[in-house]
């Protein structure tokens, strides 16, 4: 079975902050640090190269895959701060009222975090963050 590529490091999340070329870039993922701390609780962690997770959970798919992902995650990408998010009740709903943003199936798309509005934000990635403790206990 193939192992994933997207693991926990033991790499500073601020010194990759620090490595985004926008200063912008690096004000929101700021933000966006304190933003899920306040939310779940939990420390961020640098995951792979470029995602900032807190905590972990385990999953097992029926195939036999598995292994540890964090509980709620983003990513500064260079385009885009990329929230990734589970399906939860009432997602579409909070998603119309977040502001200028794009979506697909598992992730919401950011250019600016002045773009949308931070109470709905923090809404969609509790509940994001409340689904998968749900979905994977312990």
């Amino acid at each position: 079975m193939a192992k994933n590529k997207t693991q926990a490091t033991t790499k500073s999340v601020d010194d990759f902050i620090a490595t985004l070329e926008s200063e912008t870039k690096r004000d929101d993922a700021h933000a966006l640090v304190k933003i899920f701390e306040e939310v779940t609780g939990l420390d961020a962690k640098l995951w792979g190269p470029s995602i900032i997770g807190f905590g972990t959970h385990h999953y097992k798919y029926e195939s036999g895959h598995e292994g540890d992902m964090p509980l709620a995650c983003f990513s500064p990408r260079k385009t885009a701060l990329v929230l990734y998010l589970t399906n939860f009740d009432k997602k579409e709903e909070l998603l119309q009222k977040l502001g200028k943003h794009k979506a697909s199936k598992g992730c919401v798309y950011i250019k600016s975090l002045k773009d949308v509005n931070e109470g709905v934000l923090k809404k969609i990635v509790s509940a994001s963050f409340k689904n998968v403790k749900k979905n994977y206990p312990g």
